[in-house]
């Protein structure tokens, strides 16, 4: 009986897109870190990257559940005394940069090493419908379907 080893030359990576409208920035940024992590996968071992290539479309029009928009904040320091600067998601979304909402939940999820690193380089994330990965064939995801609880009407 022989235990079976993933090696780095085993690994097959796919595309796969996400549409992000409508769908809770919690349950969306879980299963895509998931995807980049490569639990997916039966080949799956921790300390290889093994997950796939991700796309994320529609990043402005994540939503968020109860009083999130407002009340949770964002934390960053500029490294300067008393240089501590907050935000809220509702002005990351209305700013100049809303993919950075869903960066940062689905980076959040991933282990802070360099491996967390290289797999966060597979994360493709754009605020519109648009996207310059058509050529790879990638695979669409429709999260709203697989929960009813992933998607949100207008709340």
């Amino acid at each position: 009986m022989n235990t079976y080893a993933t090696k780095p030359s085993d690994i097959e990576r796919k595309w796969y897109v996400v549409d992000a409208e409508g769908v809770v920035l919690g349950r969306l940024a879980a299963k895509v870190a998931s995807i980049l992590r490569g639990k997916h996968k039966p080949c799956f071992v921790p300390n290889l990257d093994c997950g796939d290539y991700v796309v994320v479309l529609n990043a402005d029009k994540v939503k968020l559940t109860g009083k999130k928009l407002t009340h949770k904040k964002y934390f960053k320091h500029t490294g300067w005394i008393g240089g501590i600067k907050e935000t809220t998601p509702a002005k990351i979304l209305a700013g100049r940069f809303p993919e950075r909402v869903i960066e940062k939940a689905v980076e959040r999820m991933i282990s802070r090493n360099p491996l967390g690193r290289q797999q966060m380089t597979k994360l493709r994330v754009y605020a519109g419908s648009e996207n310059p990965h058509a050529a790879q064939n990638p695979i669409v995801i429709d999260m709203a379907a697989l929960n009813n609880k992933n998607k949100r009407s207008a709340l």
